[in-house]
């Protein structure tokens, strides 16, 4: 069963965040930054299944779990920031303890090996990414120095095998260069709970030496997390036979690898797109990717649980699936969930996963009935007994919009083959499970891609 645990609205300087979390039971959040409001309730989660039948309404989210409709009961509420209820005493009280308890905040770390990889943690540096520690691991040392990543985490590998000048598109010589430097990488990853090894593959050092960095963390008892790229087709037959050797040898050496295929990525841009803004397009997917999952976990006050529910999620998950989406207007909580479970980048639907990350941000215009729709939208689709983290980001520069990201994992897989999944069966996961019909979307309209129509995959078309 899909259990829903709801958390505190906590706020820091730039983002006032809530997480709500599948699973388990949550304490109060706390946050070094915000003085937080005491009148909350301690919740614990439902054990109500999140299955969808013909006779509920459209609130049955909020119906099933009650806990999350408590926190507000008009239309127009709004998740706003937390207002000063504490006494100065009681104050210090609670700073005190969020210094004491410092322990159980989890240590995120990004890689980027190679190119590809050294511009995606470019990316999100400029994006001010909070919450993580970024890596980036090359074996070419003069495009090491223009990246904005501190000094002293810019990894030089097999610098006695390169000289520091590239491994030339050889993913060999990248091979033998991550593991010329086995100790300088260890020692990169010592005291991470969790790695994201994030990599363009196709080239030299990204194809060969991510899934040595990746090996290495998995087996100091890290939750290795593999997101990489496919080459564009006008990269060359051979960068992508590289790419597909080198996710093979990847997909042993992580607990979860979500491959995005770059070709994927021109059905979301026009004709006149230039080149460069393909492939920035390429790296802040994997971004999107990576702070779908860590915005999460680094929740403050929610670190505890929540990575405990992501590890359960995400080790030793296999091959697994990303979708993002984005909406505007009336609708546009429930658009961006629809564009979400049918982006390009989602190969199958999302029924046949075990395991469900999913992650929503929004202006500080984002209303409680707007999350509960997108969740509406998801949790039609997916098995009833899947597994679900589910979190919220308030993010002020994105009045009017809102973005889902969607990480599924656990498939069902019969076989594994050019970084895509293939399920057992054509039939549904569970045929006598009643599907809600499509009634979220009323009051807007959906375009369905012109593929997702003839794949007969969509429900909604």
């Amino acid at each position: 069963m899909a259990n829903l645990v709801p958390c505190s609205l906590v706020g820091t300087d730039g983002l006032k965040l809530v997480g709500i979390s599948f699973g388990g039971g949550v304490r109060m959040g706390r946050s070094p930054f915000r003085k937080i409001v005491t009148s909350f309730p301690r919740f614990k989660c439902s054990t109500n299944s999140h299955r969808v039948t013909p006779n509920n309404n459209k609130d049955s989210f909020l119906e099933l779990h009650p806990e999350v409709s408590m926190l507000g009961r008009e239309k127009d509420y709004k998740f706003s920031t937390i207002k000063d209820t504490f006494s100065d005493d009681s104050t210090e009280s609670v700073r005190e303890s969020s210094r004491s308890s410092n322990y159980n905040e989890a240590t995120i770390k990004v890689i980027g090996v190679g190119g590809g990889g050294s511009n995606a943690v470019n990316r999100m540096i400029e994006s001010a990414m909070d919450g993580v520690e970024f890596w980036i691991v090359n074996t070419d040392v003069q495009a090491m120095k223009m990246s904005p990543v501190n000094s002293g985490n810019r990894l030089p590998i097999g610098q006695e095998l390169t000289r520091g000048l590239g491994a030339g598109g050889n993913p060999e010589i990248g091979m033998n260069a991550a593991n010329e430097s086995h100790a300088a990488i260890q020692e990169a990853v010592q005291g991470a709970d969790m790695v994201f090894v994030t990599a363009g593959m196709g080239g030299g050092t990204g194809t060969g030496a991510a899934p040595v960095v990746a090996g290495i963390a998995k087996s100091m008892g890290i939750l290795t997390v593999g997101i990489v790229t496919t080459p564009f087709s006008f990269e060359g037959r051979r960068r992508t036979v590289q790419a597909q050797e080198g996710i093979s040898t990847l997909r042993d050496n992580v607990d979860t690898l979500i491959v995005i295929p770059n070709d994927k990525l021109l059905t979301a841009v026009s004709q006149s797109t230039p080149v460069t803004e393909a492939f920035n397009l390429a790296d802040d997917i994997l971004r999107q990717g990576v702070r779908g999952i860590s915005d999460i976990i680094t929740i403050p006050g929610m670190v505890n649980v929540d990575f405990a529910d992501v590890r359960a999620i995400m080790q030793n998950a296999g091959s697994s699936l990303m979708g993002i989406g984005t909406g505007s207007g009336k609708t546009r909580a429930r658009d961006a969930a629809l564009n979400a479970v049918q982006s390009p980048l989602l190969d199958i639907g999302i029924e046949r996963a075990t395991g469900i990350v999913w992650n929503i941000t929004g202006g500080t215009d984002l209303t409680l009935f707007e999350v509960n729709a997108a969740a509406e939208v998801i949790y039609d689709l997916v098995d009833p007994s899947a597994n679900l983290i589910f979190g919220a980001v308030i993010d002020p520069s994105l009045t009017g919009q809102v973005s889902i990201t969607l990480i599924a994992t656990g498939f069902r897989r019969q076989e594994e083959s050019e970084g895509q999944v293939y399920m057992q069966g054509q039939g549904d996961v569970n045929p006598g499970m009643s599907r809600r019909p499509s009634s979220f979307t009323e009051g807007g309209s959906v375009e369905i891609p012109e593929f997702l129509k003839k794949k007969g995959r969509s429900r909604y078309s």
